[in-house]
Formats: structure tokens, sequence, C-alpha cells
């Protein structure tokens, strides 16, 4: 059996903590529904300067919440490892749970690949990043590994609909020093952790569906960047094994049907 080995003393000076935090400053733009201008600046800069790399690799811990029809909550873990090179190149490889899969995108064809099954499959994709990003979303189903990250238009997106914005405070990730911010719009809520300094890097992304029951949390943890990679153009192509068999993708409608 389980014991939770928190003493009263440890409890108290928890609870005096969400009691200093409730009542600082900042939280009241939560419930106030406003958007702090420095919760805004922070998130700009951080997108400005993700976007303005033009190679670069990083390695995530991924966590999914799934809600029972009993209300219980189940997290399905995965891996992966990303590379980027503007404006047209992206690689990605995932193993997990419930996907093991790898992604090439050459600037003409996007391939996915399960090594699982043997089977792969290749399709025409936009001659851009992120015209390839939203083919994948829209007609395959298939989303990035912190997709809305890699858009040069990240900023924009990201505060789309935003409703309110706050800056919790200070929080370190991995050791890093960072600025933890707080937004929220309708159906969603998202927290980003971004180091200080002069790479302010996303390195933990938190999103809440809150227009579902129980709230399920979408986590990513990026554990690693690479923002001077030696990327080669074989990274994105798509070396066919032996044994490996082509099946066609199945596309959506422009409904998502």
């Amino acid at each position: 059996m389980l014991r939770l080995n928190f003493s009263i003393a440890t409890t108290m000076r928890t609870c005096m903590v969400v009691l200093v935090l409730a009542t600082a400053p900042g939280w009241l733009f939560a419930g106030d529904s406003k958007i702090s201008p420095e919760a805004t600046q922070i998130l700009e800069k951080s997108m400005a300067y993700l976007s303005g790399l033009q190679r670069f690799g990083l390695v995530t811990d991924m966590s999914m919440e799934v809600v029972l029809d009993t209300g219980q909550k189940i997290q399905f873990d995965n891996s992966a490892k990303a590379a980027v090179m503007r404006p047209d190149r992206f690689y990605a490889a995932r193993l997990g749970d419930l996907v093991s899969q790898e992604f090439f995108y050459d600037g003409e064809t996007l391939t996915l690949y399960d090594a699982g099954t043997g089977y792969y499959s290749t399709v025409d994709a936009p001659d851009t990043l992120e015209g390839m990003l939203d083919f994948a979303r829209d007609s395959l189903d298939i989303v990035a590994p912190a997709g809305d990250l890699l858009y040069s238009n990240a900023y924009e997106i990201l505060m789309e609909d935003v409703m309110s914005a706050f800056v919790v405070g200070e929080s370190f990730i991995g050791g890093v020093v960072c600025d933890h911010l707080a937004f929220s719009k309708p159906g969603t809520d998202f927290q980003l952790w971004t180091a200080r300094g002069e790479q302010p890097l996303p390195l933990k992304l938190v999103i809440t569906s809150s227009d579902v029951v129980s709230a399920p949390q979408f986590t990513v943890l990026i554990r690693e960047w690479d923002i001077e990679p030696g990327i080669s153009q074989e990274t994105f192509d798509f070396a066919q094994p032996e044994d490996a068999q082509a099946i066609e993708f199945i596309t959506l409608d422009p409904t998502g049907n």
C-alpha cells in the first residue's frame, strides 16, 4: 500500500505557500480575466528567439491524460526527439505507450514510418514547415511534438483568443531559472516555463482541456535543446527499410472527419 510521507509541518508550509501565491498581485490577473503585459512580453521574447533559430534539435518527454467513463484519469507517456531546419525540413521520432513512429519531411513529401508494424506511408506535402504542420494536423490528424512552438508566428498562435495571462513567478526546470507563465482561453488553459537570459527557450508546456470533464492535461518537458546541431540533409530523407511495406494515409475531409 502506498503511503504519503508528508508530515503535518510540511503540509502546513505547503498551504502557506499556496496562500501567499494566491494573494500575490500577479495572480489577480487570472481572476479579473486580464492580460499581464509582462507575461506577453516574456512569451513574445521566447517565441521570437525560437523562430529566429534556423536549425535546432530537441528532446522531449510527454505525458497525456485520458479520462475514463468512471472519471478516473490514466496517464500515457512517450519520449520524442526532433530536428528542424527552416524553412522546409523536419524530423521527429516518438517512442512511448501509444505510438512508436518516425516522421520525415524533406520539403516535398511527408513520410510516417512505424517500425513496430513495418508500415510506412508517404504523401506530397506543402513546401514550408508551417504549411506541412497545418496539412499534417488538418488532413492527416498528425500533430508534431510541441508543434505550436515550431511555427515562425508561434506567439500569435499561442495568444489567439487568450482571455487572461499572468506571470506565476520564478521557477526551476532542470536546474535552469525560468519564468512560469499562465494563460487561459475558451476551453483551454496552458502554462509555459521559459528560460531566463540570452537564450529564452521554452522548457515546459502544460495544456489543460478545461472544457472536458476532469480537465485532462497534456505535458511536454523539453529536457534538451541543441541550437547548433550538426544536421545534414540525410536526417530528413526517409530511407525505406528492406522489409517495410507501403500503405496509404487515410485523409480527413475538410470537416475533420
